[in-house]
């Protein structure tokens, strides 16, 4: 599936697994609304979709309480990424600007980010 330009909003549990499945490598922010934290990551993801090959997908677990346990979320924003369906890595370390994005995926699938 092409990676587009903009972060993918997925409802449930199962929007994360068919989105996790269809792409190689992805890119799935938690958050919650009233989070405004999780708001100011939506453009700052945004430009990290358009800067690199990762599909990016947003979810609120509290439309789907199971993804809290299923996933381990402590924090929002949480940023968990995928490889061949597998959780390879995450960030829980609060808001991120791009830099910061794309140096944790630089770091985890380098082969993914652009070399500009």
């Amino acid at each position: 599936m092409a990676v587009t330009s903009k972060p993918r909003q997925l409802e449930t549990g199962d929007d994360v697994d068919e989105f996790v499945a269809s792409h190689d490598v992805a890119l799935v922010e938690f958050y919650t609304s009233g989070c405004a934290l999780c708001q100011a990551m939506e453009p700052v993801l945004g430009n990290v979709a358009r800067a690199t090959d990762v599909s990016i997908g947003m979810v609120n677990p509290g439309d789907d309480i199971g993804l809290v346990d299923r996933f381990d979320i402590r924090s929002v924003p949480t940023l968990i990424l995928f490889e061949d369906g597998e959780e390879t890595a995450r960030l829980a370390d609060g808001f991120q600007g791009g830099d910061a994005v794309t140096d944790f995926l630089e770091s985890n699938v380098p082969e993914a980010v652009d070399a500009d």
